[in-house]
């Protein structure tokens, strides 16, 4: 049974002049079949004649270049409409007729050069036949031929919609390949600038802090302590985030979720921040897309607390619901601004995007006495 399962996908995999061929030689094989000579189209009311060898001349070239149909459909085109020629003018009327409306349809789907003169000497080509015909004695009406003229016209719009409908679904593949790496390079730039801004923020302010201990050493080491502890873990986490972005990275790596909260509080603590941790409910085991964002939001507010209002009382409340998670972080405005850090504002404006992504709630308010609040309300049902 799994060889079986494998013969469609090592015939797709042939070459397209191997998958055509066989087309092309039953077509070839019926119409040299006794039964069926003389019962392929007519055109033109005239006698059939016995076939002999220059039939078979004249079915193989009317047939057999259907095996070049895709590759060389231009090459292909002309062999085939040759042959059927012949085939009417020695009236033999074979069934390997049929081969000229699949040569049309073939190069209409698949020519790519030359289009327009193809069909105009083609059409050209048909008036010379139809006045040899003629000249044999043929009696076809004006209106019969020119419905068999329509039906060839046909075959060709039929491939040509055929290419313009494989033109447009290889565009619309294209578009959602740049959508794709569009979306997936703002990931990463959120993925880099909540890593790199937490860490490199708490790295300044525990330095700024540092230059005002020197007077007492083992504080002075002990601040110290904590820049190399952040660097470390900032190093850490880069690396981390470099193997999830690695195509062949482990599917087990874990991402950051509620249940590195507390770490990160204490994280945020360490760099000279009053922070006052409450969480309700239990963390989803195992953590989806909810977790992670609410990780991330909490992430992205202690860090701007960091650097607009440091040394501020801030407190961080997490509910896990059953359907929702809310997270509320605000401080009192009672700190002051590390001068020596800027934002850009793509933080938050992420993570609304990262919430509303999760058919979620955000929001990020400056209050009244000076402080700032930021609140998120994020599914757990929404697909990870």
């Amino acid at each position: 049974m799994t060889v079986l399962r494998r013969i469609p996908d090592l015939w797709r995999r042939c070459d397209v002049m191997v998958r055509d061929f066989p087309l092309a030689l039953l077509l070839t094989v019926v119409s040299l079949l006794p039964g069926f000579h003389g019962d392929g189209t007519q055109l033109g009311d005239l006698p059939a004649r016995p076939y002999d060898a220059l039939a078979v001349l004249v079915v193989a070239l009317e047939s057999l270049p259907l095996t070049v149909r895709r590759r060389w459909p231009a090459a292909g085109l002309v062999l085939v409409s040759l042959g059927f020629a012949l085939d009417q003018l020695f009236t033999y009327h074979a069934v390997a007729g049929i081969a000229l409306p699949i040569a049309l349809m073939s190069a209409g789907a698949h020519l790519e050069r030359h289009r327009r003169v193809t069909v105009v000497l083609l059409s050209a080509a048909y008036l010379p036949l139809v006045v040899a015909l003629d000249r044999l004695g043929s009696n076809e009406g004006p209106a019969d031929l020119a419905l068999f003229y329509l039906a060839l016209v046909l075959a060709w719009a039929v491939g040509a919609w055929l290419r313009s409908t494989r033109a447009a679904e290889a565009e619309r593949r294209r578009h959602i390949a740049e959508a794709t790496r569009a979306a997936e390079r703002t990931r990463i730039a959120s993925e880099l600038h909540d890593v790199v801004t937490h860490h490199v923020t708490a790295m300044v302010v525990q330095a700024e802090a540092a230059r005002y201990l020197t007077a007492a050493p083992e504080r002075l080491d002990t601040a110290l302590s904590a820049v190399t502890d952040t660097g470390r873990r900032a190093i850490s986490d880069l690396r981390h985030l470099l193997d999830l972005l690695n195509p062949d990275h482990d599917t087990d790596v874990s991402t950051p979720s509620t249940g590195d909260l507390r770490t990160l509080v204490e994280q945020t603590r360490s760099a000279g921040q009053p922070v006052e941790f409450a969480e309700e409910g239990t963390p989803a085991e195992p953590a989806g897309s909810a977790e992670f964002v609410a990780y991330r939001v909490v992430q992205e507010a202690l860090t701007n607390a960091l650097k607009y209002a440091h040394g501020s009382r801030t407190g961080v409340r997490v509910r896990h619901g059953r359907k929702e998670i809310s997270v509320e972080i605000g401080n009192d405005g009672s700190g002051s601004r590390t001068g020596s850090l800027g934002g850009s504002g793509r933080g938050l404006a992420g993570l609304r995007e990262r919430v509303e992504a999760l058919d979620g709630e955000f929001s990020a308010d400056r209050q009244a006495d000076g402080g700032f609040v930021v609140r998120a309300r994020i599914p757990t049902g929404s697909p990870s």
